[in-house]
This record gives C-alpha cells, structure tokens and sequence, in this order.
C-alpha cells in the first residue's frame, strides 16, 4: 500500500510530491488529463502569466527563462514536464479519480482504471472545476455559438457576426481585448467599473510590490487578510478602458436574460449576437470525497490544508493561507507548511 496518493499534476501536486519525495515517501500523482501540464496547455493560446519569471518558482528548481518574462501557458506546462523528470516524480496519466472514501487506516481512491490505496490523500485538483454558465443559457437559441473561457482557444473558434464577451475578471477582459481586435462588433457584458493594475510600476514588477509590501503574506485568518479575500480582485495588465473605448467595443451592462435570439442587458435588449464567450467563473465540485465538511462557498473546511478527516490533505485551493497561495511561485510555502505537518504526524 502506498504511503501517499496525489491528485493533480499541476503546480500544487507537484509541489507537494517534491517535499514527500524529500521525505523518502512512497507516493504516486495521479491526473485525469493525457499528458503534464493539460491544465494548463487546454486553456487559450494567448494566455500568459501575470507574475514574472523570478516569481515562479517552485521548490527546487527555478522557472527557465530570463528576469521580468511573463510565461506562456506552453512554457509553463514544459516546465512542469522538466520538473517531473528532473525530480523523477512517480505519475499516473489518465486516471479520473471519482469517489475517495475513508477505511480506518487508509483510502481507496476509485477510478474507472480500477481502485487505488494508501494511507493518505492529498488533493491538489485546484480550485476550477465546473465552469459555470447562468441557468438562462440553455434557453439561448442553438444557432448562437456558446462557448466558456475554460475551452475558449482563439477567436478562429468563433462564427462570422457579432460577439458577446460576458464577465468582468482577467480572463473577460483579455478575451475581449483579443476577440475585438478582429473586423467584428463585439459587446462587452459586465461591471465596467474595475480596479485596474499595470504590470510594472517605477520600472519594478507589479509583484515585486506585492511582495516587498507583504501583500502576499496576508494570512486569510487575519483582519486584513479576510478583508482583502473577499474585495472584488483588480484586473492585473489589460487596458480595459482603451479596450472598452474601441469603436467596435459597446459596454451593455450585466446580461439579465435571455430567450431564442433575444439577449436582455440593463443597458438594452440584443438580437443581432452570433456567439457568446462566457467568462463566468467556475464552481467547486468536492462532492466525490465522502465524509468532508464543505464551507458555505464550496470548499473544504481545513487549516492551511488540514481537513477534518485525518490523513486527507488540501493544496492549490484559493486562499489555503494567503494571497500568494494562488500563485506558481507561492505554492511552496503551502506544500513546505502541509509537508512539515505531515512529517510530524506520520
């Protein structure tokens, strides 16, 4: 029987099997996906870090590339896969793991390859699981293309005619700066009144800042820290307003409801749509692991990864510990921290 089970190959699974191979554990990753770095190789083709190079680097090794780049979503995953063969990390591709249950001194992990056990799980499958689209899509007439963020590629994707981008985050605002580019209308739905960060600030990264000011260190378990995790987060590095300026751009407001070919914002009714790109966020599906406690949002009751079942581990969620718990680079003070709790308690 194994010793550890990981599921997810991403940063955070990664992370954690780097501080278990430390400890001379005897672990296996497993991932859904075909190949490393999926996660990150499925989303679209312009997609690049926020975080320079310096700031991406995860427990024994650094990101390869020169200071002050912002990696590509490829970059990304061929690090991930150089990671994995330079620390020689045990993988299992291809395995969807559906249920997780606890058996006194251990879990039995089931898939549709068959069944899997060890004496602890850590779960890294971060915090993107379902994208969510509201209810009144599925009364949208079949001849508008719909599409969510999660499998937007490019805008070759998209039928001739005007689009709709509908969602106010990083994803909403560079999807619609790249779909109105094209010799199209495109309609912006969404609050427009949005903090906005450059990249760079008096020749520093922004995240230079954030770190030299401890903004990344905020724990969610203080004043400060809780207050920050539930403020609306600023869109890092996209023009939104000379986007939103573009003369083929016309902000509509949130979109209220729809019917046939009929879609209703609080700013006017449309019929002349022919896609839709949903940059609607997600939702956390934990439902699969029997006997955890869920918080009112969704995710798991832990501390810093702990869950209320002894041996079940947490990593990669938003907000394990601190802001910086979602970033490439930040991930290895939650994976040190869950790795340190484990060597004590095992």
């Amino acid at each position: 029987m194994l010793d550890f089970i990981v599921v997810g190959a991403a940063q955070a699974g990664l992370a954690m099997a780097y501080y278990l191979r430390e400890q001379g554990k005897n672990f296996l990753v497993v991932d859904k996906e075909s190949e490393i770095g999926a996660s990150w190789l499925n989303r679209w083709d312009s997609l690049t870090l926020f975080t320079p190079t310096e700031f991406n680097n995860m427990p024994g090794m650094e990101f390869p590339a020169e200071k002050g780049h912002y990696p590509s979503k490829t970059e990304v995953a061929g690090y991930f896969k150089n990671y994995v063969d330079r620390f020689e990390i045990p993988i299992q591709l291809n395995t969807l793991i559906e249920n997780i249950s606890h058996h006194d001194d251990h879990f039995i992990l089931k898939s549709p390859e068959g069944e899997l056990k060890a004496k602890n799980v850590v779960v890294a499958t971060g915090p993107f699981h379902i994208p969510y689209t509201p209810p009144f899509s599925k009364k949208i007439d079949p001849e508008i293309f719909q599409i969510h963020s999660n499998y937007y590629k490019n805008p070759g994707q998209l039928r001739k005619g005007k689009a709709m981008v509908v969602g106010a985050g990083d994803s909403g605002f560079q999807i619609l700066d790249e779909v109105s580019q094209e010799d199209r209308g495109v309609y912006f739905s969404g609050t427009t009144d949005v903090k906005v960060l450059p990249q760079e600030i008096l020749g520093k990264t922004l995240w230079w800042w954030f770190t030299k000011s401890g903004f990344l260190s905020f724990s969610r378990d203080t004043w400060l820290g809780r207050k920050i995790s539930k403020s609306r987060q600023p869109v890092i590095g996209t023009p939104v307003q000379d986007i939103l300026e573009r003369d083929n751009v016309e902000p509509v407001g949130k979109t209220k409801n729809a019917e046939g070919d009929l879609i209703v914002t609080e700013k006017r009714k449309i019929k002349d749509i022919k896609n839709i790109i949903w940059a609607t966020g997600y939702r956390p599906n934990f439902g699969w692991i029997e006997g955890l406690e869920l918080a009112k949002d969704g995710y798991p009751n832990h501390y810093r990864g702990v869950s209320n079942i002894e041996g079940l581990y947490f990593i990669g969620l938003p907000w394990l510990h601190t802001r910086g718990s979602a970033t490439l680079g930040g991930i290895k003070k939650d994976a040190k921290y869950l790795s340190d709790y484990i060597s004590k308690n095992n």
